[in-house]
């Protein structure tokens, strides 16, 4: 089973297998060092978070593991050593879901969400989420700017779900009727306002009349 509990296990033991720490394992690859580390396992508010289908394409080359040696060890097996490195072209293997893929400042260009905020139009490019317990609806966005540091970086990629439940607290993606779209935290919401907060402190805080928002859909899934 493709669990988030499977995918780190099999992470540290790739590690493991290769003499290496977590943050090691992170280096060899060409990462952050602090990729892989136990507090980027979960979001703040004890969400999980999944690593990126790139960053573990980087350490099965790093390693010299295929896919298949990877898979055995979500699976809790031990792969055969003599496994060899298998190109990136086939990680469409792996049982991953494809999702729309737009960024973010395009996203506020007309034509591609609906009054809903659910995916339309042209112009969308698709990425692999690993994990199929996604709504049908459910979209990728490009991070743009730095106000979300450090919790999301320009480049990082997130997983948006219209349907999923908004609650204060919840990192989520909104579009104002002028088309500006964001990512920010919902610090409050009621029939009149809603109040948004970043992540950096250097953004302050901003807030909306309820009316000028057009959609609001919460972020579900951010790579590493």
């Amino acid at each position: 089973m493709l669990s988030h509990k499977r995918i780190w296990a099999a992470i540290d033991a790739l590690a493991e297998r290769n003499d290496l720490s977590a943050s090691g394992l992170a280096k060899r690859a060409g990462l952050d060092s602090t990729t892989f580390n136990k507090s980027k396992r979960f979001a703040a508010d004890g969400r999980p978070r999944w690593p990126s289908t790139e960053s573990l394409a980087k350490i099965m080359e790093a390693t010299g593991s295929s896919l298949d040696a990877f898979m055995a060890l979500v699976q809790g097996e031990a792969p055969a050593v003599s496994d060899k490195v298998v190109p990136l072209s086939r990680m469409s293997t792996v049982p991953l879901r494809e999702v729309p893929l737009i960024g973010m400042a395009q996203a506020g260009a007309g034509g591609y969400f609906d009054d809903a905020g659910f995916p339309a139009g042209q112009g969308w490019d698709t990425v692999a989420f690993p994990g199929t317990d996604l709504d049908e609806g459910a979209y990728a966005l490009e991070i743009t700017g730095d106000s979300m540091l450090p919790l999301y970086r320009e480049g990082d990629i997130v997983i948006v779900s219209p349907t999923a439940q908004v609650r204060r607290g919840d990192r989520v993606v909104v579009k104002t009727r002028d088309g500006e779209v964001m990512a920010k935290t919902l610090l409050r919401m009621t029939s009149l306002v809603v109040e948004l907060e970043s992540a950096n402190p250097a953004h302050p805080p901003r807030t909306f009349p309820a009316g000028e928002i057009e959609w609001m859909a919460r972020i579900v899934w951010a790579s590493q």
